[in-house]
């Protein structure tokens, strides 16, 4: 079992040498997993930001272990979560996030201020 799963927002702090990538030591990233719907999300953020496609892919993969296939149980639960998250506005990509972490029972590191105020039954690491 990983300790812990990345969001989006921490794997691009880490890519982009954002505050927090610290946080995200060589330790913590190789103990540490995905979801493949955040991975996406990496490579959303940078093909917007004008880098191509493949190359976009490529960068995404570099902080990153293991990739974890979005599931139906996955997908239950986040679907599920937007009852207690509605009002912080989080993402699919939010949610998958945190649905992975309930599954492994993990804690995870995320950039997003706005996860402070959920109660979940996991630890979440604000990198900054």
């Amino acid at each position: 079992m990983s300790s812990c799963v990345l969001d989006a927002s921490a794997i691009l702090a880490v890519l982009q040498n954002e505050p927090g990538n610290e946080v995200l030591t060589d330790e913590v990233l190789a103990a540490s997993v995905v979801s493949a719907v955040n991975l996406a999300e990496v490579q959303t953020s940078m093909v917007r930001r004008g880098v191509p496609p493949v190359e976009a892919w490529i960068r995404a993969r570099v902080p990153v272990t293991h990739v974890i296939d979005f599931t139906e149980d996955q997908a239950r639960v986040a679907g599920s979560l937007v009852a207690k998250t509605r009002t912080l506005g989080l993402s699919l990509g939010d949610r998958a996030c945190l649905a992975l972490a309930l599954e492994l029972g993990a804690s995870v590191y995320t950039a997003d201020r706005t996860w402070k105020k959920l109660n979940l039954a996991i630890a979440i690491h604000f990198i900054r």
